[in-house]
């Protein structure tokens, strides 16, 4: 996908080191690095500053909802993840009679809200077996007061994707009144996305993205904007925050807009309009089609070596990530680390990341490091 000249061009920071962790922090593109830059002169402007800050929101919008398969108008952003999913609690406004399900290699962002609410409502744990999820165990945590059902589309932990169509059709036939959401976190920008007619959409920024810290897209279809939109106090999100009844009432944009309640963070969207349009100009089928086999080599050469995968390798539903666990995986780990070999190390798993600036290189000296190792 990248020649030798161009990958070092892009990504100089991956001269002399083996980056196989972008699940957890990508390396970005120089060009992100250009348009931080650029939103530092903007800045310089003042309150002038302000019309290039948000004609880069508008733009980083447009780009984003092509991406993940929705109108502009459709799209949002907020400050992270977390601050997305709590926001759609206000939105909900779930009482203890209601039900959420959520799963357990789903992130923390996107299953602690329900915990913690003043009110919590029910929460249902679909379980994996095998380190996959399957439908039928799905199937009896569903009913008429299941209210929101919540999902990875590729799980974090350890790097299964979910089959979409198939888990939508089950949701709603026997959930009809719940609202699909899914985080697609660990997979915008790596594989191309599936997840069609689901109700909100949401992802970081500063993993496959290739952008920053302090940005989070949302995207929710105009058809349930009205369902899903936030009560949260802020000024950005309403349409009425300076007009004379500003004290009588609070009028909120409806939907995804009712997400970006704050200032946006433009220089993070700056640098997520710019890894984008990036990514785009490659193609994410080309990224996909690059990186892909590169993660079927790593699933062979650790079965060679007797380490099992946390999650089946899946060709027909590709994903940038595998995870295993082993008895020594610090060591291994700090191992690694002297070889300038960069995973994830986390109580006793190791997770492997790959993206379309890794090589068949990078695969061949983590294997063979491994091999020393285990």
């Amino acid at each position: 996908m990248l020649t030798t000249e161009s990958r070092f061009q892009d990504f100089p920071a991956l001269q002399g080191m083996t980056y196989l962790n972008t699940a957890a922090e990508s390396i970005p593109p120089q060009c992100v690095g250009e348009a931080i830059q650029q939103y530092w002169r903007d800045k310089q402007l003042g309150m002038k500053g302000r019309d290039p800050h948000f004609a880069q929101v508008e733009a980083c919008r447009e780009v984003s909802a092509r991406l993940i398969g929705l109108q502009p108008s459709e799209v949002a952003f907020c400050s992270c993840s977390s601050e997305a999913f709590n926001l759609l609690s206000t939105a909900l406004d779930l009482r203890p009679l209601d039900e959420v399900v959520v799963t357990d290699i789903d992130f923390p962002a996107g299953t602690t809200p329900w915990m913690t609410a003043i009110r919590p409502p029910t929460v249902r744990l679909w379980k994996t077996e095998n380190g996959q999820l399957h439908l039928p165990q799905l199937v009896p945590l569903l009913n008429e007061h299941t209210r929101l059902v919540q999902v990875s589309l590729v799980s974090f932990y350890n790097g299964f994707r979910i089959d979409w169509a198939p888990l939508r059709e089950t949701i709603r036939r026997h959930a009809p009144h719940a609202v699909i959401s899914v985080d697609v976190t660990q997979a915008l920008g790596r594989v191309a996305l599936d997840c069609s007619d689901t109700d909100i959409v949401i992802s970081s920024t500063h993993k496959w993205t290739l952008g920053i810290h302090g940005g989070c897209i949302i995207g929710i279809p105009h058809h349930q904007a009205s369902r899903l939109t936030t009560h949260a106090g802020g000024w950005f999100h309403l349409t009425n925050a300076f007009e004379p009844d500003r004290f009588d009432r609070a009028i909120t944009k409806v939907g995804a807009a009712s997400f970006s309640v704050g200032m946006p963070n433009f220089v993070s969207l700056y640098a997520l309009n710019a890894s984008l349009r990036y990514l785009e100009s490659i193609g994410i089928e080309a990224i996909s089609a690059h990186a892909d086999p590169l993660v079927a080599q790593a699933h062979r050469g650790l079965s060679e070596l007797g380490i099992l995968a946390l999650a089946p390798h899946q060709p027909s539903l590709p994903t940038g990530i595998l995870a295993f666990r082993h008895h020594n995986s610090a060591a291994i780990n700090a191992a690694l680390e002297r070889e300038q070999i960069h995973v994830m190390h986390h109580a006793g798993r190791i997770r492997i990341a790959l993206h379309g600036y890794n090589t068949s290189n990078d695969v061949e000296r983590l294997l063979a490091a491994l091999q020393k190792l285990v």
